[in-house]
């Protein structure tokens, strides 16, 4: 039976199903981690973990005997990649199975934003509608959308985006080739352009703070950033300045810079959807996910090979 550190809680289905196939390591249940690394590092064959709590160099190397790191989400960038492919350590993710679920939640954030609907809930609640009209807020419909990172999620945000009778622009690495929405080679220039800004794109070191201050500036005073990629991607402090001081519009945030703490100005601020990064977090997706997890477990244990590897890059 092969050794699986699992290193993040997981739904009771999946533990119990690990635990039907494999000798599980429950790391989170251990009062001293590094003591029992040390201990029983040396049998582990694989991690299994989430996109959120990854796994660091540290713990990689804690892991002589270490061959897989199967993640949970469609995110690697909380994986040391160089520290696994060092060791010829293979890695899998689940992607493709969470794509819908995500681009829904992106649209309905964006719709939550321009429409204030959060705020009209609360206004709701609080009585104040005895009191007088909730203020107007922003149409969505036949309004300018850019979107950075076509990939799978950004391409799917963009079909939910044509029932809405939105112009589609977008900025990518580089062009996509099979796709009728125009390009936007400067990030700033789609930022000025559009009225709503959706991040999609992927974390990690290539993409920290890429949504800056100018590109948050660009947007401007009627301008609304929706962020479902990582907190890492955008500019925090740039984007809390510019809501507190309403130099944009509004925002609708489901990941932060240092998860899961969120900036304190943000919380008194009725401009801001505020979300503990949920956009995958359906049951439907989630088994899918966890489903995607074993398979890949299974297949590498029995043939050396994965469903789904993270690509190279």
């Amino acid at each position: 039976m092969h050794d699986i550190l699992q290193i993040a809680r997981l739904s009771p289905e999946l533990e119990r199903r690990l635990a039907d196939e494999y000798a599980v390591h429950l790391l989170p249940a251990q009062v001293d981690p590094q003591t029992y690394l040390a201990a029983n590092g040396a049998a582990i064959d694989a991690i299994v973990t989430t996109a959120m709590v990854g796994a660091r160099a540290e713990l990689i190397d804690a892991l002589p005997g270490l061959r897989l790191i199967a993640s949970r989400g469609v995110g690697y960038d909380t994986i040391d990649l160089a520290a696994a492919r060092s060791r010829g350590i293979a890695v899998s993710y689940t992607p493709g199975v969470l794509t819908d679920c995500v681009a829904d939640l992106a649209f309905g954030a964006l719709v939550a934003a321009a429409r204030n609907l959060c705020a009209a809930d609360r206004f709701v609640r609080r009585g104040d509608w005895q009191r007088g009209r909730f203020p107007m807020a922003t149409r969505v419909s036949g309004k300018r959308l850019g979107i950075l990172g076509l990939g799978a999620i950004g391409r799917t945000i963009a079909r939910r985006a044509t029932g809405f009778d939105l112009e589609i622009r977008y900025h990518n690495r580089r062009p996509v080739d099979d796709v009728a929405y125009a390009f936007e080679p400067s990030l700033v220039e789609l930022a000025r352009w559009a009225d709503f800004l959706v991040v999609s794109c992927s974390g990690g070191p290539d993409t920290t703070k890429l949504v800056s201050s100018e590109v948050i500036a660009a947007l401007g005073a009627g301008g609304y950033l929706v962020n479902v990629s990582r907190g890492s991607v955008v500019d925090e402090a740039a984007l809390v300045r510019a809501l507190v001081e309403q130099r944009i519009a509004g925002a609708a945030l489901d990941v932060y810079e240092r998860e899961p703490h969120v900036p304190e100005q943000l919380l008194a601020l009725d401009n801001v959807v505020l979300l503990p990064h949920i956009s995958s977090s359906s049951r439907e997706t989630f088994a899918a996910m966890e489903a995607l997890v074993l398979e890949n477990l299974r297949s590498f244990f029995a043939r050396g090979e994965l469903k789904t590897p993270v690509p190279s890059l």
